[in-house]
């Protein structure tokens, strides 16, 4: 019998700036929140600067499994993952910043 599989709770934080109408950017955003939830997303918000609307932060929280998360170049050569982040690149044109984070809160 094998042990189930630790999750680790992370945060993917992307941190971007609006190439354009911000309503329209958001509503984009909005849209992707179906497809983080199928690969785990647990919560998933968007805040937008008050003094520049187009600087926008997206979190989500997720759970990964243990063993994904030692690798995570193998998950982001999966074809549905890499066509859903080609097409993110394409809209951001260079203009995001992600990175993944642990809650250490406590």
């Amino acid at each position: 019998m094998t042990e189930p599989e630790e999750n680790l709770k992370r945060v993917l934080q992307i941190k971007m700036r609006a190439l354009g109408e911000p309503a329209q950017v958001l509503a984009l955003i909005r849209s992707a929140a179906p497809f983080y939830r199928t690969i785990g997303g647990a919560g998933f918000r968007v805040l937008q600067n008050v003094d520049d609307p187009a600087q926008l932060l997206i979190e989500i929280e997720y759970a990964a499994h243990a063993a994904l998360e030692l690798n995570r170049q193998k998950v982001a050569s999966d074809p549905m993952v890499r066509t859903f982040l080609q097409g993110w690149r394409a809209i951001l044109a260079g203009s995001a910043d992600m990175d993944v984070y642990e809650d250490v809160t406590g």
